[in-house]
């Protein structure tokens, strides 16, 4: 008896994983076996004569006039927020988990109003504790609609700090940006793009006057992730395509996190178009994964991406049904 009942669980147990969402039992699975707080801080390194320590946490690198990444490279997985300056305001995308305050470094840099986008809505890029004076969020019906007024809770399946113990924050929205919009800095634009693929939330922007695309999570050098919740191996191949018909060949992307030291994460449009034919390969089973869950599928030298097991990823467009 006791055998046959071990069997029963063991199928509900699949069925579980199977028809509901798994990725997000698994991942509150590991963020109870996690530390639960966030990582010990890295060492200080050497970041080249392009970037300069601000203090003893985050680092500044002008890629391009009135324009800086802000590293963090003593946090773990290394994450950088850019600023972006015009004549009448500047834009702070993303702001990293909040262990320092990078509103301090932003405002060290500019004497100009500041307005935060987060590029999507985890942990490691909205700040959490933090405040902000001015605050922007995508305009997607599926996020406006559950928003109080102007008053935006995070979820915690789109949150998920509870890895490293951050409690999702609520934000004020001041803006509620379409995609597409042209956000104007003063004599500089920015157009906000939906890049789904990390989350279908996320969104890039692209900086047309300096050929630069700030492409968040959705590429960076390094393993990215396609295996979390809300994350979608049709929505990642989608956006390769939407990108690699609307920008030219000698854009270059500054990701969120960098995969090694020194300076600020860079790819090119090469880069994206190996991500593009990397995708189809794996969609046709052409490009087997590595390990087990989850799986570690090659792009080329600079690029890889971790996704579930072939015979589970998710190749439909759209997963903004996900429960927040």
């Amino acid at each position: 008896m006791r055998f046959k009942w071990t069997i029963l669980v063991l199928l509900f147990a699949a069925s579980l994983w199977l028809f509901m969402e798994r990725r997000t039992v698994a991942f509150n699975v590991m963020a109870m076996a996690g530390p639960g707080e966030p990582p010990t801080l890295l060492d200080q390194g050497d970041e080249g004569p392009l970037t300069r320590w601000h203090d003893d946490y985050f680092t500044v690198q002008e890629i391009a006039p009135g324009t800086f990444a802000i590293g963090e490279p003593r946090y773990a997985q290394q994450n950088y927020n850019y600023l972006i300056v015009g004549n009448e305001r500047a834009l702070l995308f993303d702001a990293g988990p909040g262990i320092r305050d990078v509103r301090q470094v932003a405002e060290a840099l500019t004497d100009k109003p500041i307005t935060f986008l987060p590029s999507h809505f985890h942990y490691d890029h909205v700040g959490n504790e933090l405040s902000f004076d001015e605050i922007a969020v995508v305009d997607l019906p599926y996020i406006h609609e559950r928003a109080r007024g102007n008053r935006l809770t995070l979820g915690k399946n789109e949150h998920l700090g509870s890895f490293e113990g951050f409690t999702a924050p609520t934000w004020e929205v001041d803006y509620w940006w379409p995609v597409g919009t042209e956000i104007d800095l003063g004599n500089r634009s920015l157009i906000l793009l939906h890049t789904p693929g990390h989350t279908y939330d996320s969104v890039s922007l692209l900086d047309r006057e300096n050929g630069i695309v700030f492409s968040g999570d959705y590429l960076y050098p390094g393993e990215l992730y396609a295996f979390l919740p809300g994350a979608s191996m049709g929505d990642y191949l989608a956006t390769s395509e939407s990108l690699l018909a609307r920008l030219s060949d000698d854009v270059l992307f500054f990701g969120a996190h960098r995969a090694e030291a020194p300076g600020a994460p860079v790819l090119t449009a090469g880069d994206l178009a190996d991500l593009h034919r990397g995708l189809e390969g794996i969609k046709a089973g052409e490009t087997a994964g590595k390990g087990t869950w989850p799986q570690s599928f090659s792009i080329n030298e600079r690029l890889a991406i971790l996704a579930e097991p072939r015979w589970l990823q998710n190749w439909e467009e759209g997963t903004e049904g996900m429960d927040p």
